[in-house]
Parts: structure tokens; sequence; C-alpha cells
């Protein structure tokens, strides 16, 4: 059977119960609406997610721990609730008598107190009676549309960490440090260049200017803030920013920069021009240009590198992702990443990604980062970005930025610290693949 529930509003269901799935257990298109047919596919099953939708677009329903029966008694659950979605996000009206929460009735479907039943009367119906055991409003939970074009049950189910990790990361403080020295010494292979210039390409929130600030954070020994990161719709970004990172307050500049662009978006004329990322690839753009999503910016413009050296190009791409939403990726912002992948491959140049927010993804990874290896959600996260981006999974490296935290954590450093690792040797490989070609000019 397949779900009508989306992937992503069965990860944010999921979000409010722990580390668990969803089994599809009912389909009322499939197995029909009526009460036996939901009876004999969910009865003595717990816990359950109930959901019901209509023709107005609404997407609703209940959880209940207890197991469903045709006893005719109400089941105490002072866990239940009831849920509708606003578009992405979960609107939860938690029971307020768990004594009533749930009411085994044999002519019907998923009978909640008395406020809310799916398939009631064995019809593809709903019974709405607000204000009983659970307090919500029918506009807002079904538009007070009560004809049921489908309705789904399904068994909530518990998920374990993978049995080993699935990449081989040390976590101990000695290995952060070793981290550390070895980006600390890095010198890239062209002598023409001090640093390697690192493109941070991704959607508005994915986390571009948070991953910098990361990774200053690392190096300046607390939680610091330099560049503007936040939740906006539309971007903080609004320059093309070169950004170098210092080991320690007063210390030399790591061998590396960052550059920092507008985010990504969906719209046409809004984000960064495709054509800007071009001239930032071959090095024209200089630090602080401002952005004109109207006009990309043309070799008459006021600050323009006309003869670009080796030291001012791009020397490694890294796409920005969030976790929380590849699955949801709007096609049009999808067209734009492989639009710029195209550009990429033709320059030679390396491309990375870097998962972001791995921990609003995954429970087991915000209980422990340490489980980021261990948890089969972000395998999949990571192979689903690799198939949508083109690029092999051993490119696709996940990140937790410093987001809400006032003291550095030495496993969210290393994760940091190892993406920074993958960078400069994507950059030897870009470096190499230069010195190769002029040996070839040569001979």
């Amino acid at each position: 059977m397949n779900s009508m529930l989306t992937r992503s509003k069965q990860r944010t269901i999921c979000s409010e119960l722990g580390r668990v799935k969803l089994q599809l257990l009912y389909k009322a298109s499939i197995h029909g609406f009526t009460s036996p047919a939901f009876h004999q596919r969910c009865d003595n099953l717990c816990p359950t997610v109930s959901v019901g939708y209509n023709a107005s677009g609404y997407v609703f329903g209940g959880y209940t721990k207890q197991p469903f029966s045709q006893s005719t008694a109400y089941v105490n659950d002072d866990q239940a609730f009831l849920f509708t979605f606003s578009g992405e996000k979960l609107l939860k009206y938690p029971v307020t008598s768990a004594g009533c929460a749930v009411k085994m009735i044999a002519d019907c479907g998923p009978y909640f107190g008395e406020d809310l039943v799916l398939v009631h009367g064995s019809q593809a119906v709903v019974h709405s009676a607000p204000g009983t055991h659970y307090n919500f409003t029918a506009a807002d939970m079904h538009g007070n549309d009560l004809t049921l074009t489908e309705c789904e049950v399904y068994q909530v189910e518990e998920t374990t960490a993978l049995e080993r990790p699935w990449r081989i990361i040390h976590w101990e403080s000695v290995k952060m440090n070793d981290l550390k020295e070895s980006i600390t010494i890095y010198r890239p292979t062209h002598s023409s260049v001090s640093q390697a210039r690192v493109l941070l390409i991704g959607p508005v929130g994915a986390g571009k200017s948070s991953f910098f600030n990361s990774i200053n954070s690392v190096f300046r020994g607390h939680v610091t803030s330099q560049a503007m990161a936040g939740c906006f719709t539309s971007s903080l970004t609004r320059q093309f920013r070169t950004y170098s990172v210092k080991d320690g307050r007063k210390g030399k500049p790591l061998p590396f920069i960052f550059c920092d662009t507008m985010g990504l978006e969906e719209s046409t004329g809004t984000g960064i021009d495709i054509e800007d990322i071009s001239s930032i690839l071959k090095g024209h753009l200089p630090d602080r240009y401002q952005f004109n999503t109207s006009a990309p910016l043309d070799s008459d413009s006021s600050g323009y590198l006309k003869s670009p050296e080796l030291k001012d190009k791009i020397h490694c791409v890294t796409y920005v992702i969030d976790a929380c939403k590849v699955s949801i990726m709007p096609p049009k912002l999808e067209e734009k990443l492989n639009a710029i992948r195209g550009k990429v491959n033709l320059m030679g140049i390396p491309q990375l990604v870097l998962l972001t927010k791995v921990d609003e993804a995954c429970p087991l990874v915000k209980e422990d980062v340490k489980n980021i290896y261990k948890s089969g959600y972000i395998k999949e996260m990571m192979q689903e970005v690799s198939a949508r981006l083109g690029v092999p999974l051993s490119c696709v490296v996940p990140v937790k930025n410093y987001s809400e935290e006032l003291e550095l954590d030495p496993d969210c450093s290393t994760l940091l610290l190892s993406a920074i690792i993958q960078m400069l040797r994507f950059t030897d490989n870009y470096f190499d693949d230069i010195g190769d070609k002029f040996s070839n000019m040569e001979v």
C-alpha cells in the first residue's frame, strides 16, 4: 500500500512521539470505508496514528497509545492528542479529559472522545463535536468539510539505531585537537595560493553563514557570531563576502577562506543569480559586492576583476542543505542547484555537500551527536541528497552548526572539523588537476 501521508508529515508526527516510524495498517480506499474493515486490521494494535483527508485539502486525525477494540467503553490515555496540519506545521490538541480519550465503538472507525470520529457509522464522513474532551475549532481542524476522501491508520513502531556506525569517526578530544592541528598546518599544493577558497551555496536558511560562525567558534574557543545568520524567508546575506578564520583571537589566518553568497530561492528573480555564481567561480567578483537580483555582474561593473589569478578563483564548491528539507525540496530549487552543478562540473571544481541541522531532523542525533552514523534516517537523507544533486555519497558530510549553545561541544566540533578536512582534501584534488594540466602543456 502506498501511503497518502507525505514523508515530511510523517516525520513531523514522529518528532512528537520519539524515535519511531509509522507502519500503514488500514487504508479506507483499499479496505473500505467500513467499521468491520477498520477493526479487522487495527484492533489490538498500538500505539496508532489515525489520519483523515478531505477534498478541501485538510489532513487531520489523532494519536492514542491504547489499542482499538469493540468493547463500547471509554479508555484512559493521558498521551492522546488530536492534530491537523497548516501547511507543513503540525497543530496539536492534547486530550483534556484523559479518562475519555478514546471510545471503543463497533460501528465506527477511530473514535476520539466524543469530539472527532473518522469513518462515522461506517460511512466516509467525519463526526466533529469539539470542546468535550479535546479543545479545537472545527474550521481549523478540517475546514468544516466532513466528507472523507481517504482515511488511514498507522501503527507507531519504535526504531533502533544501526547496529554499527556505517562511517568511522573518532570522538576523543585528542582526535579533535589532531584535526585542528592538521587544518592549521595545511598549505595548498600550488605555490601561488596561500588560502584555499571554498564557496558556500545553498537555499535560504540552510545554514551557510551559521557554518562559518561555527567553524570560527571552534578556533576561537567559544561560541561567536560574525556572519549574519537566522531564520528568515529571504536571504540575510546581500553581499558577496569572503571570510577568513583566525587560529584563536589574535592568531594567524587559517589556510582557507569561506566565500558566502545570497541564498538560493525557488522563485525566478529572487536570490542569487546563476550568472553571478559563474563570475564567483572564475574569480571576477570583489569582496563585498552588492548582489543585484535583477541583473548579474558584468565586465563593466565597478570592482569587476577582469584578470583574476588562481588565488582569486574558487577551489571547492560546498552545497549547504538542510536535512529537514531534503524530501520537500521544491523542484525549481532543485533545478537551480543542478544548473549550478553543471557549471561547476564544466570548470572541473570539486564539489561537496554539507547536510546541516541533523539534530533537528533525527531525535537519535539530537539525543547524542555521536549517533550521527548510527542513524538509519540520516543515512537515508544523505543518500537522497546524493541522488538529487548527483554527487557520490562519499561527498556528503553531515554537520551540526552551533545555533543555540553558549559553550562548545567537543563532539559537535569534531564533526565540523571533519567537514573542513574534507574540503581541504578536495581543494588538493583541484590543485593536482591544475598541476597536471600545466605539466601536459609543458610536454
